[in-house]
């Protein structure tokens, strides 16, 4: 059992897969454990940031904020926390997972195409970066 599992979720496909990977979490979190939800979002370009109105990034970010407190509901850990960033994923998602003290990080991965093996994937760096265990779902 792990007494800290960060779970990096992904809303791309209605969060199909991170229920998934809540649903795991909930059978490998210890009795008096947490679960730490994080999201990153991506930074936006600065070409694009005088297109984009400050109501409309608030707006995204609070309908992130609400399908993640909606996953939130299916972690059955003692404690259950969302986190939700800004900037490059892997980064924040080993961020995160070293300020919560988690000894599990869970993330999915996709097949990998040709850019993948070019640049990586953030399950891939989130793997060959981390110094805790990391279970990928595919």
């Amino acid at each position: 059992m792990y007494n800290s599992i960060v779970v990096a979720v992904a809303l791309f496909n209605q969060g199909a897969t991170s229920r998934s990977l809540i649903e795991k979490a909930n059978a490998l979190v210890g009795a008096g454990g947490s679960i730490t939800l994080v999201h990153v979002m991506d930074e936006i370009p600065a070409y694009l940031t005088a297109a984009v109105s400050k109501d409309q990034l608030l707006n995204h970010r609070k309908a992130i904020r609400a399908q993640l407190e909606s996953l939130a509901t299916r972690a059955k850990a003692k404690n259950v926390d969302i986190d939700l960033r800004g900037g490059r994923p892997s980064e924040n998602i080993l961020k995160c997972a070293r300020e919560c003290n988690a000894d599990l990080i869970m993330i999915a991965s996709h097949k990998p195409g040709m850019s993948d093996y070019f640049i990586g994937s953030t399950a891939a760096r989130v793997v060959r970066h981390s110094s805790v265990s990391v279970l990928v779902e595919r």
